[in-house]
């Protein structure tokens, strides 16, 4: 038993570039040895700002391939085909034979046991793998023509403490590294994993990232419980500190607490994505003025502390000043300014926008029950923080910032907070408004959008979705759903479209609403899945699919999906089984036509008369419903049915030689599956024995 050790030092590596590396490669070295048969006890991947790290322990020192006929082209095949089998497999053309299969007669040889080197492979492999990797963004440097990540300096591979010997681009693979990161003489050899990491641990260098999260995350529970304080819940950031250091240090700093006047968001924005901090909060949430920073260093003088803070207090009196300048500006006035900023090409300005939206908006109103009025402005002014030099400065705080605006000018609190949650949700499992006046604003938003792309034929493709429209789509459904209206939706979409050409924007889309209505089926079958539901059911919901009836649609899946391996839903799918197969078997195989009449006075026994009975009882309670169904007295009134089915079907003989007595049976039989599909379309859903 062997250990393999690789380590590709270069210039530093940005942490999300570093992270996709050490599990990419490690995953194609795990699949590179199954693919071999060959075992190892222990793999895993470590890296560092300048270092990729891949170890595997207990490897296979040889692997036996034991002699195996080959079967190659057809007899008769072109003679390339011929030719190319014997180049790929390094025989001769007497090594052929002819051998007859039930496919036909083919080429073989007959391959010769033998023992490969797991060396030997490693030498061929890692060159060829590392020239496949592709990188989300690469560089070349000097006159090399690599391409990689960050300048690649130098390739330690080791086997069994010996140098795999191979050559990538102008890199000779070698056992030795750079200890430092100025590239200077400082060079090690090492033959193995252990003495390689017990001497850069020497060097201030631990290659372990979980470790390094270990230390940060220890570091940081000391600090804040002396002060009963916590951090911002970040874990993205966490994760990306650990790929920027390799020798962590935490350090407590503060600023001025005249800060903290300014927006919690704007704070909070400032030191996690600008300049990677961990702000800290008290026990209500709110923020303090202290902060913690990761270093690589220890600050044994203060003087690091001293410069972070000071980078933080420049940060934040430009935050303070755009916020001082931005918050009185009039709202209403600053309305007209948005004719100047344009929305997308071929969709006019946000001021276009806002007007399609303040209509639209008022449509939604009316179908939620609340104030045109307060719809129609929270639209009008939502985007006008777009133009503020807050928003500018930081993007992503656009809707927040317009909310605290919206606040400080004194309107509604209702309206403010909707220009706040105008933007969300901003996927599956993040928070989505939860007040009426919310959910209409981000719906107007989200339909406008969705609609204006669609309509430019700016739509996502199978690999590609550069205007993240899947997610608005999976964020209007969610609202709807979640909030538990039945909006129609379909009447919301087709209006939008509307508002669009009567601003005089033409449509190059000739079947925006047939391709709305397949995104939306294709964004609600995959909520549908990723709420666990199981798959028949989601067919069976698909099959159906209205865009105006997303909630009732959700909840007839979820309730089923609970219900479909207890006895109600057992009862159900083996009542309407054994009454579909039956209606399906008679159909085929016989000429009667099925015109959905029943005639209840040629019946023969009670068991037609109790099963027409039950059938009208379960009619009547869906005419009675309306749009107030309870879905699992739904499940629970087709479930009641079993008995009378079951007796009709035990006790009557469908396939009766008298015809009409035949077709009056199968009309019965399909009455009573129509009656089932006024929940559902079961004849999709999967018995439990299928």
């Amino acid at each position: 038993m062997a250990e393999f050790f690789l380590e590709l030092f270069s210039e530093e590596i940005p942490s999300g570039l570093q992270k996709n590396l050490r599990e990419r490669l490690l995953l194609e070295f795990q699949n590179f040895f199954l693919g071999k048969s060959i075992k190892s006890k222990k793999s895993f991947s470590l890296s560092t700002p300048n270092r990729l790290i891949l170890v595997f322990e207990g490897l296979d020192k040889e692997i036996k391939i034991s002699s195996e006929e080959i079967r190659g082209p057809k007899v008769g095949a072109p003679d390339q085909a011929l030719e190319g089998f014997i180049r790929s497999n390094k025989i001769k053309k007497k090594d052929l034979f002819k051998n007859k299969t039930e496919k036909g007669e083919f080429y073989f040889y007959k391959r010769k046991s033998q023992k490969l080197e797991t060396q030997e492979l490693l030498t061929l492999f890692i060159p060829k793998l590392l020239g496949s990797y592709q990188w989300k963004k690469s560089m070349k440097w000097g006159e090399f023509e690599l391409k990689w990540g960050r300048p690649l300096k130098s390739i330690l591979s080791v086997f069994e403490k010996k140098i795999i010997s191979f050559k990538f681009h102008h890199i000779n693979s070698s056992n030795s590294t750079f200890l430092d990161t100025n590239f200077e003489e400082k060079k090690k050899t090492f033959t193995d994993f252990k003495s390689y990491q017990k001497h850069l641990k020497k060097y201030g260098i631990i290659v372990d990232q979980n470790k390094r999260k270990e230390i940060i995350k220890r570091e940081f529970t000391k600090i804040l419980n002396k002060k009963k304080l916590k951090i911002s819940e970040s874990s993205q950031l966490l994760d990306e500190v650990v790929n920027l250091i390799d020798n962590p240090n935490v350090l407590l700093c503060n600023f001025d607490k005249k800060f903290l006047s300014i927006p919690q968001e704007i704070l909070i924005l400032t030191m996690e994505t600008h300049q990677k901090y961990f702000p800290i909060l008290d026990d209500k949430n709110h923020i303090t003025n202290e902060f913690l920073i990761v270093t690589n260093k220890r600050d044994q003088k203060g003087f690091i502390r001293i410069g972070n803070e000071r980078v933080v207090e420049a940060r934040l009196n430009d935050a303070e000043f755009f916020w001082n300048k931005d918050k009185s500006q009039n709202l209403v006035k600053k309305v007209s300014e948005l004719k100047y900023v344009n929305f997308f090409k071929g969709l006019g300005t946000y001021f276009d926008k806002v007007q399609r939206m303040r209509k639209l908006g008022g449509m939604i109103s009316d179908e939620l029950l609340i104030s045109k009025e307060k719809v129609e402005l929270s639209t009008s002014i939502c985007k006008t923080d777009l133009t503020s030099d807050l928003v500018g400065e930081f993007p992503e705080l656009q809707g927040v910032m317009g909310g605290y605006f919206s606040s400080y000018q004194g309107f509604d609190d209702e309206v403010s907070l909707a220009i706040t949650e105008q933007y969300l949700p901003v996927g599956l499992n993040t928070k989505a408004p939860k007040k009426l006046f919310s959910i209409a604003l981000s719906l107007t938003d989200k339909i406008d959008t969705l609609v204006g792309f669609y309509g430019v034929n700016e739509k996502p493709t199978s690999s590609k979705d550069p205007f993240a429209l899947r997610r608005v789509g999976l964020g209007i459904i969610r609202m709807i759903i979640e909030n538990k209206k039945d909006l129609k939706l379909r009447d919301l979409l087709s209006y939008s479209s509307n508002l669009f050409k009567n601003q005089g924007h033409d449509f190059i889309n000739e079947d925006l609403s047939e391709e709305l209505n397949i995104f939306f089926k294709d964004r609600f079958k995959y909520y549908l899945k990723e709420k666990q539901i199981r798959f028949d059911i989601i067919d069976a919901t698909i099959s159906t699919f209205s865009s105006n009836n997303l909630f009732s649609s959700f909840e007839k899946a979820k309730k089923l999906n609970k219900v479909i391996n207890n006895k109600i839903g057992l009862d159900i799918t083996s009542s309407y089984k054994r009454a579909s197969n039956i209606l399906n078997s008679e159909i085929k195989n016989s000429d009667i036509e099925i015109t959905n009449t029943t005639d209840p006075g040629i019946f023969k026994s009670d068991f037609e008369r109790n099963l027409y009975k039950k059938i009208n009882e379960i009619k009547k309670y869906y005419s009675s419903i309306n749009n107030d169904e309870n879905y699992e007295e739904s499940l629970s009134i087709l479930a009641g049915a079993k008995k009378e089915i079951f007796e009709f079907f035990d006790n009557v003989k469908v396939n009766e030689e008298n015809e009409s007595l035949r077709k009056n049976r199968l009309e019965l039989i399909n009455m009573l599956c129509k009656t089932f599909q006024n929940f559902m379309n079961f004849q999709l859903l999967k018995a439990n024995n299928e």
